[in-house]
C-alpha cells in the first residue's frame, strides 16, 4: 500500500485530490517482462512521456512517490491561478463603481472561501492526472520511491522493473536560502502557501522572481500588507526591463511594497511575529511580518535515485543531458525541471514529447490523445 499522505486542510476537496493522485488503497501491479520505458516522476514531464509512449503501443511503467500531477497540479499552475483569479475579483469589486456598479452596504470578503474554491477546482482537475486514468491508458502505475538498482533495473515498493529505456522526470523543489534563523522561525514556499486558510495580515516575500511576484500581487489584492525583499535593483531580474517597469508599477498600485538592493542577514521569531533583519545601503533595518514566503529558486530532485550506480552525472543544477535529452548513460533520458534551467510546464511538456516520440523507442507513428489539460 502507498505511504499515507496528509494534505491540509483535511477537507473533502483535498481528500478527493488524494483519492486521484495518491490513492490510499492503490496496489502496485506485478511487473511482467521488460518495459520499453520506465518513467520516474509523474509531474508534467513524466505524465506526458508515459501517455505518449503508451499511446503508440509501448509497454510503460510510471513511478511516483508523492502526488501524481507534480508541481503544476498540486502546488503550481493550478492552485496559483485559482487564487489569482479570486484576488482579481476582489480587486474588481473594490473598483466596481468605476464600471457603474453600486453595491449597497458593506461587502464581505472571505479568504477561506476563496481558498476552498481553489481546492475544489484542483480536485476536479486532478482526475486528468489520476492513477486510475493512467492505468486506463495502459500504463503500469507504481506509487512508491523508485531507485536504479542495476544497469537496466529499477526498484520500487519491493518490486523490480526491467527497462529498455528509462526517463528521469523527478522535477525540482523550492530552494531554501541560507539565512540565519529562517528555518527556526518558519516560512512558506509554493509547496505550503496554498494550504493557508487564514489571510496573513503582513506577508514578507523573499525573492522577486515569478513565484514571489505573482503571490505578492495576489495577496496584496486579498488585503495583506505585502513587502517584497529582493537583492537586485528590480523585480523579475531575468525579464525585459521595460516590461518589468510596467509590472512593477501595477503591483505598487495594488499596494505591494518593495525593498530592493537588500541583503537579508537573519530572521528571528517574536511570538506570533517574525522579524526580518536586512542590510541596505550600509545600514541595518528591520521588517516585522506575520508570515514569510520564500521564492528564491528551485533545487533539482536528484537524491535517492541511485544515479551514481548507473553512471548518470548531475550537478547542483540537475541531471546533465545532451541535445537529445540523453544523460551520460545513453539508455536513460531526462526531461523537465530535473535537467532544464527554464522550469515551466510548457517546457517540460515539450521535452517529454522529444523523449517519447523520437528517442526512447522505435515504433509506428501515431497521434495519441493529449496527455494533460494545458495550464
Amino acid at each position: 500500500m502507498p505511504e499515507q499522505v496528509m494534505l491540509l486542510p483535511d477537507d473533502e476537496y483535498n481528500k478527493t485530490l488524494l483519492d486521484n493522485v495518491h490513492p490510499a488503497g492503490w496496489v502496485n501491479p506485478q511487473p511482467s517482462g521488460r518495459y520499453n520505458i520506465v518513467v520516474i516522476g509523474a509531474g508534467t514531464a513524466g505524465l506526458v512521456t508515459a501517455a505518449i509512449a503508451a499511446g503508440v503501443g509501448a509497454k510503460v511503467a510510471l513511478i511516483e512517490k508523492h502526488l501524481l500531477g507534480g508541481d503544476c497540479l498540486n502546488v503550481g499552475c493550478v492552485p496559483s491561478k485559482g487564487i489569482i483569479r479570486a484576488s482579481r475579483a476582489w480587486a474588481q469589486m473594490q473598483n466596481a463603481e468605476e464600471f457603474g456598479i453600486h453595491i449597497p452596504g458593506a461587502v464581505k470578503y472571505d479568504f477561506s472561501e476563496a481558498m476552498a474554491r481553489m481546492r475544489r477546482l484542483r480536485a476536479r482537475i486532478s482526475r486528468t492526472d489520476s492513477a486510475y486514468r493512467y492505468k486506463s491508458l495502459g500504463v503500469d502505475v507504481f506509487i512508491g520511491e523508485g531507485r536504479f538498482s542495476g544497469p537496466d533495473t529499477i526498484e520500487v515498493g519491493g518490486r523490480t522493473l526491467t527497462f529498455k529505456k528509462a526517463a528521469i522526470c523527478t522535477g525540482a523543489r523550492a530552494a531554501a536560502p541560507t539565512i540565519e534563523g529562517l528555518g527556526e522561525a518558519g516560512y512558506l514556499t509554493n509547496e505550503t502557501i496554498f494550504s493557508l486558510t487564514e489571510l496573513p495580515h503582513r506577508l514578507g516575500i523573499i525573492g522577486a522572481g515569478p513565484i514571489g511576484s505573482e503571490m505578492a500581487q495576489c495577496f496584496a489584492r486579498f488585503g495583506s500588507r505585502v513587502t517584497v525583499l529582493e537583492r537586485m535593483g528590480h523585480l523579475l531580474p531575468r525579464e525585459d526591463a521595460d516590461a518589468v517597469e510596467i509590472v512593477q508599477r501595477r503591483m505598487m498600485s495594488d499596494g505591494v511594497q518593495f525593498i530592493f538592493d537588500s541583503k537579508i542577514v537573519r530572521v528571528a521569531s517574536r511570538g506570533n511575529e517574525k522579524a526580518i533583519y536586512y542590510e541596505m545601503h550600509g545600514s541595518m533595518k528591520e521588517l516585522v511580518v506575520d508570515q514569510i514566503l520564500v521564492g528564491v529558486g528551485r533545487a533539482p530532485n536528484v537524491e535517492g535515485l541511485g544515479l551514481e550506480k548507473v553512471g548518470v552525472e548531475y550537478t547542483g543544477s540537475g541531471v546533465k543531458v545532451n541535445h537529445r535529452l540523453q544523460t551520460t548513460n545513453a539508455r536513460i533520458y531526462a526531461a523537465g525541471d530535473i535537467c532544464f534551467p527554464f522550469k515551466f510546464t510548457h517546457a517540460a511538456d515539450a521535452m517529454a514529447q522529444i523523449v517519447s516520440k523520437t528517442r526512447c523507442f522505435r515504433t509506428r507513428s501515431a497521434s495519441p490523445m493529449p496527455a494533460r489539460i494545458p495550464c
